[in-house]
């Protein structure tokens, strides 16, 4: 098992919430309410949230698509977990979180836009504002979710230059922050452009029961099992 964390990255702007504020509000204000306008995130470029609805939605995976909950952190405009109701007809639970009210307001106006967040609470499909880092957890987090998902979010962390109480970079901590989230059985998924598919070994390895998903530009692996 791996047990040495890789070197930090150097802080940027992308690893600050003004940042993504400001992303976010810019986005809200351009929105259009055409509700099949498509919405594009991290990643684009390389088609990362077609490669994850492709491997979610896999025979071999045998997610159910009527009962599978999902969690996605740091969902900025919440276009993954729109790709999975959307394209990948997944029916479960769906929660969204982001510490940018900006964000969670901008995928509210999708929700309504689009007419998908009939449900009620533990059924449709929700967007919250919680901070990963330092948030107390949100109603029905204690349960956990099948699938956890993290495209961006942990190398936006690992880019801030904040510490915690003990005087870590917030990347450091942030593993214990979210084993807890996924429940007994299920997987983290994580799709880096910062972090090679060993150097995300090196930070998500653990002795929890925890099946971690690693993506990066390659197909993706399995850690941390």
């Amino acid at each position: 098992m791996t047990t040495t964390k890789p070197a930090h990255l150097e802080p940027s702007e992308l690893g600050t919430k003004e940042y993504w504020d400001t992303t976010y509000s810019t986005e809200l204000a351009q929105t259009p309410p055409d509700p099949d306008s498509s919405l594009s995130g991290w990643f684009s470029d390389v088609n990362a949230s077609s490669k994850i609805l492709k491997y979610l939605s896999s025979p071999a995976l045998g997610l159910d698509k009527h009962s599978t909950t999902f969690l996605d952190l740091g969902t900025g405009n919440g276009e993954m977990l729109f790709s999975l109701r959307e394209e990948g007809s997944f029916r479960g639970y769906m929660l969204g979180v982001d510490y940018s009210q900006q964000s969670v307001d901008l995928c509210r106006k999708w929700v309504g836009n689009k007419g998908l967040g009939a449900g009620g609470r533990r059924r449709g499909l929700e967007f919250e504002v919680w901070d990963i880092m330092s948030g107390e957890a949100l109603i029905g987090m204690s349960e956990g979710f099948d699938v956890v998902l993290d495209k961006g979010t942990f190398d936006a962390i690992c880019l801030s230059d904040e510490t915690d109480a003990w005087g870590r970079r917030l990347c450091e901590g942030y593993r214990e922050r979210i084993e807890g989230l996924v429940r007994e059985g299920g997987i983290l998924l994580v799709t880096s452009c910062n972090w090679t598919e060993e150097e995300l070994k090196g930070w998500f390895e653990s002795e929890q029961n925890l099946e971690t998903i690693v993506m990066t530009d390659s197909p993706p692996t399995k850690t941390g099992v």
